[in-house]
Parts: C-alpha cells; structure tokens; sequence
C-alpha cells in the first residue's frame, strides 16, 4: 500500500479534448501543428475539428460510437481524431500499411457509425467512406463553436478510443479506453513536464503512443510536428531533420532511440533544444552510444515508460546523474498518479521486495476491456482485491525494489515485444496452421545476433514457404511475418509432451527467403552488397536476385546497411531499397563518392564536409568539378570517373 499510495487530483477537465480546447481559447494564435511548412494555429484546429465533428454528430455519432480513421499522416488526421473525440465518439485507428484483410478484420469488429478516409486510401476499405480530402466538403460552412459534452451526454467513462493489438486467438483484439485514463495521464505528465514543448509526432496512430504525443503536446500548449512515413523510415535523414526542427520533446520505441542515438552520438553539433526523450514499447537498454549521446546532451533528460496497451502508462522512472554510472537495465519506475501496480504470485498473493512475480495493474489507467469480447475481457480484468475497482494481468514479470521501484524481467507467456511491436505468437502460429499443407506450427522470438531480434516460424508437413510467407503478408503487418521458416519432420517436445521451445534449433540459411534459382553476386557493388547483407542478415550466402526484406531485412538494419555502404565510399538512398529491394536492383542505385583533399578556399558553399579540408563531391556541376580539379594536388586523377 505504501508504494501505491499515488492518489492525487489534478483538477484536470473530465474530457481528454476540453484541455486543447483551454488552450486554444488562451492562446488561439499559437501554432498547433506543422507539416512541411503547412501549419494550423490552435484557433484553426479547433474550429476545423468543430465544423467536422457537427458533421459527425449529422451522421449519427455519439457516446461509445466508433469512428474509424484511416489516413496518411496529415494535418487532416489531427482534426479527424478531434473532432471525433468532440462529437462524442471513440476513434478507431486504422494503419493504411497494415494488409487489406486486417484492415477489413478491424472494421467488421469495431462495427464503425463512419469511416474517415482519403481518396487514394478509400478504395481499400470495404465500407462507405467520409473523405477528409474533398475539395468541398459538406462541413465546410458548419458552426465552428464547440460543442458541449453536456448536450452529447458525454462522461468521462465513455470511450475515446479502440486501439487493436496482436490476439492470441488469430484475430486482433480492440482494446477499449475510456477518456478518464487518458485525461489522468496527461494530467499527470503535464505536472512532470509542464512547459509548452516543440514535440514529434512520431508513432504511428495505431500504437497508443500516438494519443500521448499529440494530446499532451495539444493540451500543454505546444506545437506537434508532424512528419512523412518516408521521413520517419530514412533515421539518418530523420536525425538531421529533428535537429532543423528545433524539436525539444520525443516519444520513441528503444530500437528507435538506440540507433539514433548511435547517429547523434556521432554528430558535430549537438542538439541544442532537445529537452525530453519519452521511451516505451519495449525494455530499455543503455547502450554505450546512447551513453554518449545523453552525455553530448545534458540538458535533455531520458524518461522510461511502462505500460501495456489495457492500461496505457501506469509507471515511470526519469534517469539521473551522469549516463556513465545509468545502469544497463533501468527500472521502469514507480506507479504514475491514481495507478498501481501488484506483485503478485500464482496465487495473487502479494510477494515480498526483491521477489519475482505478475504485474497486475489497477487504478484508473485500467481500459474497459477488450470490445465485444466479454469471456477475454473476464480472463485479464479482474476484480481488484487490494481496495481499487479493477486490475489487469499484464503477463509481465517484474519484483519491488526496497525504494519502490519495479525492475521489469520479461513476460510469462508468449507475447513478444519485437522492436517496438507487441505481438502475440498465437496470432502467427493460428495463420500458419490454416495453411495448406501444414501440420503444425510454432513461432519464437530469436536474438541470435545481439540487438537483432527476429520471429522465426517452425513447421511440419508438406507447405511451400515462398507461398506461405505471400499468405502471411496479406494477412498479417510486416512486423508479424517470420523472416525465416525451418521445416521439420516433427516439433521437438518435454518430457510431458508439451512443445519444447528451447530445443528449437536456429535457422540455417535455408530458412531464409532465397529465391529458388541462386545466382552468384556480379562486379564489385554487387558483391560489397551481397558481403554487407550477410553479415546485417546473419545469412551466410546471398545471390544477386535476393530480397533484403524477404531474409529478414527491416527499416532499422536498412539504416545500418546504409551506413556500412558509405563508409565504403558508396552512398545509397533509403528510399531506394524500399523500392529496389533485389540486391541487383538495389546495385544499379548506388553511387560512388570520391573524396578529395581540397584548398578550404575552394569548398564551393553546398559542398557536403565530412572531415577537415574533405569532400565528398556529390552533384556539382562541371565548373565547379573543372575548378576544383585544376587547383587541387591529385585533384584530376581522383575526380576522374565521378
């Protein structure tokens, strides 16, 4: 009782959108949003959301009705979560990079009044569509006032939102958050950090993140910056666009953190607005790069985060002193406001400091459960023994620290956390058995190479693995989808006949998505290539008509790809290898850079510095190629060939 004794009142409004409108009546000239030199002020945001929440209040929206949204990331998808929020509605996002058939899965589970959409996303939805991207809209001349949550008999326990997560069962689960959860949370992270920050709006809106971003940057005063999905894959870009930015606030997964930490650590000036960096997702791990980076930054602070998508955050632990002495596994925090957490053993009894046990969560972050499915929402929601209304079984595992603090040690079951992603085995291993020709399937988590950890499918029977991984595609994210499929002439077992992960063996090269017919790698690039992703993928030999992604490749190792190939002297663009993922492909993209020692007084203005009195010599033109030459030592002979 004393380590939840986190009761307070925040004399926050009932409703997660009534702060953003405080905001905008205090300071309706301050800019809201901004994408790409595109902005709305916190007036034009909310009147904008106004007239289309009136719209959806004419469609029939209200209390606990469901709106589904699915769009880019625009200045658009802000105003679509608003104003289904004023309207009374729960919004229901849907992820346009999810396959068409989870897409139709999620609609015809969340049963939505409307659908919010875009032209080239509509037709992708088997459903009547409300296009935010007419040209004349029918809201377009309704009242911009707001409306009242007294004249929509909207309470805080009404929903705000249905996020889908990973199912056990083989279809994903909607879980269903009213707006008191919510509305604590950002009160509670408005007192820990209560200046109006510039913050990104990085996580996609599927990810529960997402509402944390935007609303506590909208409910603090500050401006939201938006990005481009391009932008958010390219992380090297990505690194030097926040720095132009002037962001001063992120919300990041750990593998996201990690690598642009790696990039930051790394970079000559240093990020001088940045303030807060927000991890969760996923368990944090200091490594030396971010050691260095938090060090080249002392005035930005690292907060960890814990909590599952039933509960949102329910803790936090803000790292002190100096990053040499933060220690490798950082706790995840004590319970935030009106939250607590239990750790409990198999009998739900309370364990003493330093035991392991389940984390149950209770308090008022607690989501209403999970939509239309009352018999899993009874396994996982419990009656709250210990003087609260209900707590969640999270399946994690984690023990008391004497001072408070809990120490995450992982789940008790077969959910994973893959670089951000939560995913439920049983969801993949549920498709992979409705395949043809397969017997039986298991899937684990592997983390052969350190840092890299990957889904790797097991099978028995008769399935074409090229064929079954096409079928997974369609049916599943690209998170979700094995990177390599191992055949065996039986699963191995325990003693007591239950399969026996731990004996499952590590994929051999086999396993991985080669095309049938292997065709050596040809010329130099194609053989740096091949030589880089076998060392990135762990896959001893790649032909030239290999699919990065199809051997387990993904945006994170895409960047160290990237990497590896400049250092080389070759450069890349990430964006190329989305779209040329065959290593021939991709070979035909990539360029030479040629470094040259020039006389300072001869750098032309936009040339790209990459150490003292070096060049990397990129798209000049002749004059300036033909001056260059004529002046520098060696310049001929080493600008020759660009």
């Amino acid at each position: 009782r004393g380590f939840n004794d986190t009761r307070c009142e925040y004399g926050a409004p009932a409703l997660v959108h009534e702060a953003f409108e405080q905001q905008a009546a205090a300071h309706p000239d301050r800019m809201a949003l901004e994408l790409d030199g595109a902005q709305l002020s916190y007036r034009e945001l909310n009147e904008q959301a106004n007239r289309l929440a009136r719209h959806l209040n004419r469609l029939g929206v209200g209390p606990d009705d469901r709106v589904a949204i699915c769009v880019e990331r625009s200045l658009a998808m802000v105003v679509a979560i608003l104003a289904t929020l004023k309207a009374g509605g729960a919004c229901v996002p849907l992820d346009p990079a999810h396959p068409d058939e989870r897409l139709g899965q999620m609609l015809r589970d969340s049963d939505p009044v409307v659908v919010l959409s875009q032209w080239g996303l509509a037709e992708r939805l088997d459903a009547a569509v409300v296009l935010l991207d007419e040209a004349e809209p029918a809201w377009a001349h309704a009242s911009v006032a707001n409306l009242h949550a007294n004249e929509l008999g909207l309470r805080p326990e009404h929903l705000a939102y249905v996020i889908y997560t990973s199912g056990s069962t083989g279809v994903p689960k909607g879980v269903a958050m009213p707006h008191r959860g919510l509305v604590n949370l950002l009160a509670w992270q408005r007192e820990q950090l209560p200046e109006p920050a510039r913050t990104l709006q990085f996580a996609a809106l599927g990810f529960d993140v997402a509402f944390q971003e935007i609303f506590s940057t909208l409910a603090g005063g500050g401006t939201l910056v938006l990005l481009h999905e391009s932008l958010r894959q390219d992380l090297p870009a990505l690194a030097e666009w926040i720095a132009e930015e002037s962001i001063e606030r992120l919300f990041l997964p750990y593998i996201a953190l990690q690598n642009l930490g790696e990039l930051w650590s790394q970079r000559g000036e240093p990020l001088a607005m940045l303030r807060d960096v927000i991890t969760a997702g996923e368990q944090l791990r200091i490594t030396p790069a971010m050691r260095r980076m938090f060090a080249r930054h002392p005035q930005a602070k690292l907060h960890n985060h814990y909590g599952p998508t039933e509960t949102h955050v329910v803790s936090a632990h803000t790292l002190s002193g100096p990053p040499d002495a933060w220690e490798d596994l950082p706790p995840i925090g004590r319970p935030i406001g009106n939250s607590r957490i239990y750790v409990l053993d198999g009998q739900r009894n309370p364990v003493p400091v330093g035991v392991i046990g389940e984390l149950y969560l209770g308090g008022v972050q607690v989501a209403q459960g999970y939509l239309a499915q009352p018999d899993l929402t009874e396994q996982r929601f419990l009656i709250d023994p210990f003087g609260g209304a209900r707590m969640y079984r999270s399946g994690d595992l984690g023990r008391w620290r004497a001072d408070g603090s809990i120490e995450y040690l992982g789940r008790n079951d077969h959910q994973v956390k893959v670089r951000g992603y939560r995913i439920e085995l049983g969801e993949i291993e549920a498709q992979l058995a409705r395949a043809d020709g397969v017997r039986e399937a298991a899937v684990i988590a592997r983390e052969d190479q350190p840092g890299d950890k990957r889904l790797v499918a097991y099978l028995t029977g008769h399935a074409d693995v090229g064929q079954l991984r096409a079928e997974l595609s369609k049916q599943l994210p690209d998170y979700m989808v094995p990177v390599a499929y191992v055949v065996l002439d039986a699963l191995p077992l325990t003693a007591n006949g239950k399969l026996d992960r731990r004996a499952l063996p590590a994929p051999d090269g086999q396993a991985f998505g080669h095309r049938s017919s292997y065709e050596a790698p040809q010329g130099e690039i194609e053989q740096a290539l091949a030589d880089i992703w076998s060392q990135l993928l762990g896959v001893q030999r790649v032909g030239r008509n290999d699919d990065f992604f199809e051997l387990g490749g993904h945006s994170l190792l895409a960047i160290r790809l990237l990497e590896q190939l400049r250092r080389r002297g070759w450069s890349a663009d990430i964006r190329s290898l989305f779209r040329h993922p065959k290593l021939t492909a991709l070979a035909a993209t990539i360029r030479h850079d040629v470094a040259v020692a020039v006389p300072p007084h001869l750098i032309p203005p936009d040339c790209q510095a990459i150490e003292p009195a070096m060049l990397t010599l990129v798209d000049l033109d002749a004059a300036a190629i033909e001056r260059i030459a004529s002046a520098t030592p060696g310049g001929a002979a080493n600008i020759q060939g660009i």
